[in-house]
């Protein structure tokens, strides 16, 4: 790779690396999971760089770690069904719970496309047509996994809140 191209890849990382941990965090649900994410995206992306920064990079990067949070979630389910000799120990949560926290965990007990489609609708403000390109999948998949998914968030926050989370999220 040419050191312009190098140059580019640079300025893109500082110019959208922020927007992309976002993105990376809400996929995921964890802030050193999503770091992880991010870096093993741009890694991917350094490595086809010279095809993929003539057309808009960003999205690339975002299909990168959508797919590759999609792909870990899979791996962690088979990890659990797998019988282990001592059972995992598991985080006491206070009472006093915020918000966000409890938006977090709604968001992580959704299946990891449902999860995916949330984020890039609602936080990222994708349109349903830029959502199914991110994903590799039709409008029609993207419109039936937000219904599922505002179904069971509101199940699970009660309607008000949904609807304050997600304005909320979007300011």
């Amino acid at each position: 790779m040419s050191g312009g191209a190098e140059h580019d890849f640079g300025a893109f990382v500082a110019a959208r690396a922020t927007t992309l941990l976002r993105v990376a965090y809400l996929a995921c649900g964890d802030q050193l999971e999503a770091e992880d994410l991010l870096q093993t995206a741009l890694e991917r992306t350094f490595r086809h760089w010279d095809r993929v920064r003539h057309d808009s990079p960003e999205p690339y990067v975002r299909r990168v770690i959508v797919n590759t949070a999609i792909s870990r979630a899979r791996r962690r389910a088979i990890l659990r069904i797998v019988p282990v000799r001592t059972p995992p120990d598991t985080p006491v949560r206070s009472a006093d719970t915020d918000l966000r926290g409890v938006l977090m965990d709604a968001l992580r007990a959704l299946p990891p496309r449902q999860r995916a489609v949330v984020v890039l609708r609602y936080w990222e403000d994708l349109s349903e047509h830029q959502t199914a390109e991110v994903l590799g999948c039709t409008i029609g998949t993207v419109k039936s996994q937000s219904s599922k998914a505002l179904a069971k968030l509101r199940t699970a926050l009660g309607e008000e809140s949904l609807e304050g989370v997600i304005g909320n999220a979007r300011a």
